[in-house]
């Protein structure tokens, strides 16, 4: 494993995790040279998960975009990159479970809103302006009416 520090292709493993439910394996590592510490994840290969766009051109799957897009729209809010891992893990999972190879963007940002607006609405809120494309002010006061009347 290379080290992010200072690209030297030998570590040791100082402690191994399960995590995420026996999912991925976390491992602690040192690097053999500059001595720094860096963590990584071992995770089963699965067959890629292809994202269909709205301009109808495909890419597989890549949990950083949705992580990104995610720590985006909670930037400032009270909620955790713990909770964010847990999203985006729990998306994924959704996703490998399916039958379906192929999914829409659309899909994956429904998911990514209904985690959402259990944790934080100003995040959901945030999240779909971006999603959904709001055009005008009306847009988004509609979604606003909405949350308030699904309470």
């Amino acid at each position: 494993m290379k080290c992010p520090y200072c690209s030297f292709e030998e570590s040791k493993v100082i402690d191994s995790r399960s995590a995420d439910d026996g999912e991925r394996i976390r491992r602690r590592r040192e690097c053999l040279k500059c001595g720094k510490r860096f963590t990584t994840h071992e995770v089963v290969e699965t067959v890629p998960i292809i994202v269909v766009k709205r301009d109808k051109s495909r890419e597989s799957f890549d949990r950083n975009k949705l992580t990104n897009g995610l720590v985006r729209a909670c930037e400032k809010r009270p909620v955790s990159i713990q909770q964010i891992e847990n999203i985006v893990n729990y998306i994924e999972s959704t996703l490998q479970s399916s039958l379906d190879r192929e999914i829409t963007t659309k899909q994956i940002g429904e998911l990514a809103m209904e985690q959402l607006k259990e944790i934080d609405e100003v995040s959901y809120v945030r999240f779909a302006s971006v999603y959904r494309q709001f055009k005008d002010i009306n847009t988004f006061m509609e979604e606003l009416n909405k949350l308030l009347n699904d309470k």
